[in-house]
């Protein structure tokens, strides 16, 4: 009876689609893709990283909130890291294509979007 058990336990497997595997989040990140800006916590596009894809706004995940140290855009346009300030907000314009190895402006983000969402320039 056990031998049946092993056997049929090892078929359905078998016979099961391998399960889908998301990104962790918080992951290393590669090289920014084309269409995507790529944030990450360490200087030199080190560390954890997350990339953003336009349109609209995300929020950056809470291990990257006021943590970007460097960032790479491969987008063919200009996106904004948004900063929510008490009772206001900045937009940091980041151009198409630009980079930074050492971003300092990346200790106050909280999301990226394809408009300055209204906000100060910052």
């Amino acid at each position: 009876m056990l031998r049946r058990s092993v056997l049929s336990a090892a078929v359905l497997a078998a016979l099961s689609p391998a399960p889908l595997h998301a990104p962790a989040v918080g992951a290393p990140v590669a090289p920014a893709a084309p269409g995507q800006v790529c944030f990450w916590t360490g200087a030199g596009q080190h560390g954890t990283g997350w990339c953003y894809g336009p349109p609209g706004y995300r929020d950056v995940p809470d291990f990257l909130h006021d943590n970007a140290a460097s960032f790479r855009s491969d987008v063919n346009r200009d996106v904004y890291a948004i900063d929510w300030a008490r009772g206001t907000c900045y937009a940091r314009l980041i151009r198409a294509y630009d980079h930074s190895d050492n971003w300092s402006w990346g200790s106050r983000i909280d999301g990226v979007a394809d408009t300055d969402q209204g906000c100060e320039a910052g």
